[in-house]
């Protein structure tokens, strides 16, 4: 959200990047040329971003969420409207509707 220059209006969305493929592939280059001793540390590497690419997109909305509640020193119930207000004074050019979807998706993503 803070990397979005020139833009002063509230936004409605929040912007998903996935590179656990592109994560994955690097490892499974690694491990191919990998010495005996890498090689456990390197298949350790391997499965866990395996395992979280397979993380779907309101669960990865809610750990954002989560994320930047905790920044932001909040420690009260996710789902309250204190929550909003925190998330939205953590992300000022969040606007209430994309910070309601959001709690919604921490909500029903606890951890």
């Amino acid at each position: 959200m803070r990397g979005i220059t020139g833009l002063n209006t509230k936004h409605n969305f929040v912007l998903l990047v996935r590179d656990a493929d592109i994560v994955a592939a690097a490892l499974r280059r690694a491990l191919d040329e990998a010495s005996p001793e890498e090689r456990p540390g390197l298949e350790r590497a391997a499965a866990l971003v395996e395992s979280t690419a397979t993380t779907s997109e309101p669960q990865l909305r809610a750990r954002w969420v989560r994320s930047r509640l905790a920044a932001a020193g909040f420690t009260g119930d996710i789902g309250s409207v204190a929550a909003v207000k925190a998330l939205r004074q953590a992300e000022p050019k969040l606007s209430l509707l994309a910070a309601v979807e959001l709690q919604k998706d921490a909500v029903a993503h606890p951890e």
